[in-house]
């Protein structure tokens, strides 16, 4: 019996361990005229992924009334309109009453709507671009916006501090096109996140990722790395996709 009950635990445990999390990518926005999200300024992980999502698609057309036509014209089709994506977070530390960290996380995803220093500074403000990420799920994934964040607060510590909270993101779409991408996805479905381990160099990434050492100058302009020899294991670096890869 306790061996059938371990066989079990392990398999939770396996399966709790290859859970796919949902990610906000949260970069600097492109200076010029660039449709390719800046540097990595976040990388926010759901601890508990949303329950749904909310996404809209919607298609404009304008229809001009004429006096003299009884029925009505025939409406005329505008365009397809960006794609808006709602969903809700979940934070949750009431297992340690004086954690700060539900409150620095709602902070976190606040700054979204906050113009960066980096824009700011070359006179371009704007607030940060995001990714939204969740495995394979690449219906929801797009450059966007955040265009509202809400945060209800709903548990409190005995100092008074946030230690359960629950937000709703609006996501609005920025359409971008990649080469070699279908014009009206913006979908970046080859972009991933990678985390440095020791031993990492920009190098050695670009060779496994790309099979060209010489990528590397593309991942540090991705990232806005000035030294590639100092990396810091730790370090959350966005590895472009394939055909945004350019080598002298």
């Amino acid at each position: 019996m306790d061996h059938k009950w371990n066989k079990a635990s392990n398999k939770v445990a396996d399966a709790i361990g290859s859970l796919v999390h949902a990610m906000l990518v949260i970069h600097e926005p492109p200076l010029g005229h660039s449709t390719t999200p800046g540097p990595l300024i976040k990388s926010f992980s759901f601890e508990f992924n949303p329950s749904q999502l909310a996404l809209t698609r919607r298609a404009q057309w304008n229809s001009t009334p004429a006096a003299a036509v009884r029925d009505g014209v025939l409406p005329e089709f505008m365009g397809p309109e960006p794609r808006e994506l709602n969903v809700t977070v979940f934070l949750d530390r009431s297992d340690d009453p004086d954690s700060n960290d539900v409150m620095k996380m709602v902070e976190s995803l606040f700054s979204c709507c906050e113009v960066t220093s980096m824009s700011l500074a070359a006179k371009q403000p704007s607030t940060p671009w995001v990714v939204f990420e969740w495995g394979s799920f690449r219906t929801a994934r797009f450059t966007a916006y955040v265009e509202s964040v809400e945060a209800q607060y709903t548990v409190f510590g005995t100092s008074g501090m946030p230690i359960r909270a629950t937000c709703q993101l609006r996501l609005h779409e920025i359409p971008t096109r990649t080469a070699g991408q279908n014009p009206t996805s913006g979908a970046l479905t080859a972009r991933r996140v990678h985390r440095l381990v020791a031993g990492d160099s920009l190098q050695s990434l670009a060779w496994r990722e790309y099979g060209d050492a010489a990528a590397w100058r593309t991942i540090a302009e991705t990232n806005g790395i000035d030294d590639p020899a100092r990396l810091t294991p730790g370090t959350e670096l966005i590895l472009p996709a394939a055909e945004e890869v350019t080598t002298p």
